[in-house]
C-alpha cells in the first residue's frame, strides 16, 4: 500500500471515528435533555414503610394490579382523582389534598412500581393503556364522575381518559403537560422518528449502574423543582421506584402523541403551565408558545401560567397552584 493510500484510510478512520464519538455524546445529551423536560422525573419518595401513613384517614383500594389509589377527604363530596407524574409518589399531592379535603372526596393515585410501591402487574410493558384502563374501572365501581387532576405523565393519563372514557371526567386539570412531549426535544418529531432514540433511552435507564443513576439525578432535579427543601427528597425518588418501570413508562410516554386527540376532548379543561425565566431546558417563551399551540385545538379549555416555577409547580408555586384550581372547581 501506498503510503499516500495508507495516510488517506488513517484519516478516514479518524473521521468514522469522530462520527460516532459525536453520535454517543448526542445520544447521551438527547437522553439528559429528555430526563429533564418529561413528567415529573423524579419526585418526594417516602420509604414503604410511610405508605400506611399518608393513607392515615383514608382507605386503600382494593383489587387494583396496576395502581393504588387512597381515598381521603369529606364522604359525600363532589370527588377528585389526583394523578402523580412519572416516577412520583402520590405524596406530591399532600398539601393540596389537606387543602381540599374538607370540601371534596379526594381518590389519591400511585401507580405501581413508582416509589417504592412494588410494580405487581406494571413489571412487563405495555403498561399506559392498562392503567387508563384500571382507572376507568375504579371510577365506574365507584360510581362518580370525578375532577381528575394530573401532573406530568399523571396528565397524559388524565387526558387518556377523558379520550376514550370521556363519560368518566367532569372536569379535567392538566398541570405542565403537553400533548406530546417528544416535541419538546424536536419541534418535528413523531413516533415513527422519534421511536429508535426512545428504545436506546430506555435501554439506557434500565442499565445505568445505580450509583452513575443516583449522580444524574445531582443535575437533573435542580431544572424540575426550584424550592430547596423538595430537591434532596426529589434526588431519591427514582432509587425507591423500579427502574424498569420507570422506563417503561417514559418509552411510552414518548410514543403516545394525543395531539390528534385533544381537539375531541369535550371536557372543561385547566391547563397549568409552568415558566422559569432562569431555566435553561426548555427555553421559557419557546415552551410557552408551545403550550399554547398544542392546546389550541381543545374546544373548551383554560390556559394559565404559573411563574416564575419549574415542573413542580406544586412545590415552587402553591399558593397559585391552589388558588387556580380553586376557583376552576367552583
Amino acid at each position: 500500500m501506498r503510503r499516500q493510500d495508507w495516510m488517506e484510510e488513517l484519516r478516514i478512520q479518524k473521521v468514522y471515528e469522530e462520527r460516532v464519538m459525536e453520535r454517543a455524546v448526542k445520544v447521551m445529551q438527547w437522553l439528559a435533555t429528555m430526563a429533564l423536560v418529561l413528567a415529573g422525573v423524579m419526585l418526594l419518595v417516602k420509604p414503604m414503610m410511610a405508605h400506611a401513613q399518608v393513607a392515615a384517614g383514608g382507605s386503600v383500594s382494593a383489587g387494583l394490579s396496576r395502581l393504588t389509589v387512597v381515598d381521603e377527604g369529606t364522604v359525600g363530596k363532589p370527588d377528585i382523582v389526583l394523578i402523580p407524574g412519572l416516577g412520583s409518589s402520590r405524596a406530591v399531592w399532600e398539601a393540596e389534598a389537606k387543602l381540599l379535603a374538607p370540601n371534596y372526596r379526594l381518590h389519591l393515585v400511585q401507580v405501581n412500581g413508582f416509589a417504592g410501591a412494588p410494580a405487581g402487574a406494571n413489571s412487563q410493558g405495555p403498561l399506559l393503556a392498562g392503567i387508563v384502563a384500571e382507572l376507568h374501572g375504579y371510577i365506574a365501581a365507584a360510581g362518580m364522575k370525578p375532577v381528575v387532576v394530573g401532573h406530568s405523565l399523571g396528565g397524559l393519563l388524565a387526558m387518556m381518559l377523558a379520550d376514550k372514557y370521556p363519560g368518566d371526567v367532569r372536569k379535567l386539570v392538566i398541570v405542565d403537560t403537553l400533548p406530546y412531549y417528544a416535541v419538546l426535544f424536536n419541534p418535528a418529531a413523531t413516533v415513527e422518528t422519534v421511536k429508535p432514540m426512545a428504545e436506546a433511552m430506555k435501554t439506557q435507564i434500565v442499565a445505568t449502574p445505580a450509583d452513575q443513576f443516583a449522580l444524574m439525578q445531582q443535575t437533573v432535579v435542580p431544572q424540575l423543582v426550584n424550592d430547596k427543601a423538595a430537591q434532596a427528597a426529589v434526588e431519591a425518588a427514582d432509587i425507591a421506584g423500579d427502574r424498569r418501570v420507570f422506563a417503561e413508562a417514559m418509552y411510552e410516554d414518548l410514543l403516545t402523541d394525543l395531539r390528534g386527540e385533544v381537539g375531541k376532548i369535550q371536557t372543561p379543561a385547566l391547563v397549568l403551565f409552568a415558566v422559569d425565566p432562569n431555566a435553561k431546558q426548555p427555553d421559557p417563551a419557546v415552551y410557552e408558545a408551545m403550550v399554547r399551540d398544542a392546546y389550541k385545538p381543545m374546544p373548551h379549555v383554560t390556559l394559565e401560567k404559573v411563574e416564575p416555577s419549574r415542573h413542580f409547580i406544586m412545590y415552587d408555586q402553591p399558593a397559585k397552584l391552589d388558588a387556580a384550581l380553586e376557583e376552576f372547581l367552583k
